[in-house]
Order: C-alpha cells, then sequence, then structure tokens
C-alpha cells in the first residue's frame, strides 16, 4: 500500500553547525601540505632539510647536555667529560664576561644603571607611559655618575642649566620672537651659566653635602657592560642626529645640503674599523698637548656619527616614499617648515622606516664588537682575554656561543619590538 507524501512539510527549528574541514584542510597538516610538500621539489628538499638538521642537531644536543659546569680548568674538564661543552668556564668567568674588570665590590652601581636603563626604555618604547618621559631624561646623567663615580653635583648643575636655558626657550618661544632667536637665547644662558655659575653652585653644594662615588677608570670597563654602553648610548645618539642630516640633506640651503652629503657620503664611504682606529690613535695628535680624551668618549662620537650617517639615509628613504600631496596639504593649511615637518611629514616617515631603522640598530650592536681590534674588551675580546690564561686555554666553542646567545636575545628583542611597534601603527584597513 503506497503512503502519499506530498503534504508533509518539514521546518528547521535551529541551524545546523558547520562540519569540521577534513583532517588534511586544517591545522599543521594543512600548513605542511601547503609550504613542506607543495610540489614533488618541495617535498625532496624537505626530505633532505630534515635528516642534515636531525644530523647536526644529534651532534650538538648531547654535546651540550652532556656539558660540564664544575671543573675549575680545561683539563679538568676534558678529563671528566671528554669532548663534551666544558661550560664551566662560563660558571667561574662569567663575571668577567659580563662586567669585564669592574671593581667587584661596585657591581651594584652597573646593575642598578642597567636596571634604570630599562625604567628609561619604558616611555620611549610604549606611548601610554610617556607622562614618565622625565625617568628618560635625568637617566643619562645618573648613568654617567653611577657606572664612573665622582661626585653627583657637577652633573646636578648640569641638568639645572639645561632645565634654566630650555625654560627661558619656552618662554621666549611663546613670545614674538622666532624659534630661532629663541634657541639662540637658550643656547647662549646654558653656556654662560656653566661658565660662570656652575662652579660656584657645585662649590656650595659640596660644602653642604658630599655625594661622591668612587671613581672607577674606563679601562675597567669590559664585557657586555660595554657593548650595552656602547649600544645604547650610539642607538639613541644617531636617532635625532639622524633626522637632522636627513632634512639637512634636502635643505634648500646649499651651504647646508653640502655639509650634510659631505658628511654622509665620508662616513658611508669609509669602513667603521677605519674610524675606531682614527678615534684611537690618531685623534689626540689633533688636541692639546696634555689633553686627557677619554677612550670610550671617543669610540661613542665616532659610532654614533657613523651610525646617523647610515639612519640618514633610511629616513630619507621615507621621507622621499611620501607622496607629493602630504607637502601640499601641509602648505594649505598654513604650517610653517618645522610645523609640517613635526606634524604631518615626519611621523608618517618614520613609520615606513621602522624596517631600516631597526636593521640599522641591530648592525650598530653588533658592530661594538669591532672596539675588541683597538684594544677595549668588549665580550669578544674579554673572551681572548680569558683563553689567554694557561687555565682555559685552547677554549673556544663554550665561549662563543654564550656570547652569541647573549647577543641574539638583545638583537632578537630589538626585531620582536619593531614587528609590534609596525602592528600598532597600522592604520590600512587590511
Amino acid at each position: 500500500r503506497s503512503v502519499s507524501v506530498s503534504n508533509l512539510s518539514f521546518v528547521r527549528l535551529k541551524e545546523i553547525p558547520p562540519a569540521p574541514p577534513p583532517i588534511g584542510q586544517s591545522g599543521i597538516l594543512k600548513w605542511m601540505r601547503e609550504n613542506l610538500f607543495s610540489t614533488w621539489l618541495n617535498s625532496i628538499l624537505t626530505i633532505i632539510s630534515i635528516f642534515f638538521i636531525a644530523d647536526v642537531l644529534l651532534g650538538i644536543i648531547p654535546w651540550i647536555l652532556s656539558g660540564n659546569w664544575g671543573a675549575s680548568s680545561l683539563r679538568e674538564c676534558r678529563d671528566q667529560t671528554g669532548s663534551a661543552a666544558c661550560f664551566a668556564v662560563i660558571s667561574v668567568r662569567w663575571k668577567q664576561l659580563i662586567f669585564g674588570f669592574y671593581p667587584s665590590e661596585e657591581y651594584w652601581r652597573p646593575l642598578i644603571t642597567f636596571i634604570l636603563m630599562l625604567v628609561a626604555l619604558v616611555p620611549i618604547l610604549f606611548s601610554r607611559f610617556l607622562r614618565f618621559f622625565w625617568i628618560t631624561l635625568l637617566y643619562p646623567g645618573l648613568g654617567v655618575w653611577l657606572l664612573w663615580g665622582g661626585s653627583f653635583w657637577p652633573i646636578f648643575c648640569l641638568y639645572l642649566g639645561l632645565f634654566a636655558s630650555s625654560y627661558l626657550f619656552y618662554i621666549f618661544s611663546k613670545s614674538r620672537l622666532s624659534l630661532h632667536s629663541s634657541f639662540v637665547i637658550g643656547f647662549l644662558s646654558f653656556c654662560l651659566f656653566n661658565i660662570f655659575m656652575a662652579g660656584y653652585i657645585e662649590s656650595f653644594l659640596e660644602g653642604l653635602l658630599s655625594a661622591e662615588l668612587p671613581r672607577v677608570e674606563s679601562a675597567q670597563f669590559g664585557g657586555f657592560l660595554l657593548s650595552v654602553l656602547l649600544g645604547v648610548t650610539s642607538i639613541s645618539a644617531c636617532f635625532p642626529i639622524g633626522i637632522l642630516l636627513a632634512l639637512g640633506r634636502q635643505s634648500k640651503l646649499p651651504l647646508v645640503t653640502m655639509i650634510c652629503v659631505g658628511f654622509i657620503e665620508f662616513v658611508r664611504g669609509v669602513p667603521l674599523i677605519t674610524l675606531l682606529f682614527v678615534a684611537s690613535v690618531l685623534l689626540n695628535y689633533f688636541l692639546p698637548p696634555g689633553t686627557s680624551f677619554d677612550l670610550i668618549l671617543r669610540v661613542l662620537i665616532m659610532l654614533t656619527l657613523f651610525s646617523a650617517a647610515y639612519q640618514a639615509e633610511v629616513i630619507r628613504g621615507g621621507i622621499a616614499a611620501l607622496p607629493l600631496g602630504q607637502y601640499e596639504a601641509a602648505n594649505s593649511m598654513g604650517l610653517t617648515y618645522w610645523q609640517s615637518q613635526r606634524l604631518i611629514i615626519m611621523p608618517q616617515a618614520l613609520k615606513i622606516s621602522i624596517p631600516g631603522t631597526t636593521n640599522n640598530f641591530i648592525a650598530i650592536f653588533k658592530d661594538t664588537t669591532l672596539v675588541s681590534i683597538i684594544g677595549l674588551l668588549d665580550p669578544v675580546g674579554m673572551a681572548s682575554a680569558i683563553r689567554a690564561d694557561q687555565t682555559w686555554n685552547g677554549i673556544y666553542w663554550e665561549l662563543f656561543v654564550a656570547i652569541g646567545s647573549l647577543y641574539f636575545v638583545f638583537c632578537f628583542g630589538m626585531s620582536r619590538y619593531s614587528l609590534y611597534l609596525e602592528r600598532q601603527l597600522q592604520t590600512d584597513l587590511n
């Protein structure tokens, strides 16, 4: 007997959930199929690479895991573990790798300086903490006083002069004086304060309260203390100088353009090691007899100028990438040159320049290892000094693995922050 179903109907009460995709179309299997085994050639290369990586790891991992951390010499280390890694040199000489020959009873000073450096970097790296930028401004003087020691009052008077001249500049810039005239007045007031008043104020404050730390000579600096000092200082100083050089290269004043172009092309055409030799040897010949010019300060100046020339070209590329309409929009709004640069041109140019700027900063930090050639004992130079000791003569890989790992941490951190900054400043719809 047949049943008629023409009058039956179905009403869906809830939406049927979508079925999960096939296993091969999701997760790690999909990624492997698309990136590692997409074609027969890619499959062959992937298999060869896997065998090569496995062979390398099978040699490295046991060498690291079987490493000796408790021996007191290389011979004792080899007697105990054979050909395995002798990381005992790190556990015995780690203070030299980090602090160089800095006095051991004063280790608290570079540690506090490093912590303050991290605190001072926070307002620069994260805009929501910009209200604490005053900590960043105070840090350089505190860092110099903590690392080199001496009396605190000369640094206090320097900041006092900077504050007074900045206040005068602000007052006069709000009046009818031009920006250039206000800057000249502020600069002259700073110079006059340091020439005629700073010495008397220092003597008076020193008589009230002695704030002095034991002095540490620059020859005692070394290890990662020296690398971080050179890297952070040159990176911080080269950025504003690079902006001024990039703007000067595009200036309509022929003299300013020639000076900036000549400086940039000269520095870019000379190897850094040559400039370091000039800073360590030849620079004293151009100074008055008896002048003592600190070697670390000379190297800092050369590193800063060298990196500023490259940074100027990175920023100039960002400026050149902006369309002409941005300049026309600034002119139509009646903005002055410096207002248009501060509000419209430079923010966009610096955003475009983030990858190149990060690359330049990483290169600067790694180039600090070149100072070992002129007698400054950075981590690489300190490793050579450690290997010269008969107790550790003949050890290589362990020291350089540890040094390379520390450099990787700093450089990888800068790289990841640049990616974070690009995501934060992303304004396109995609």
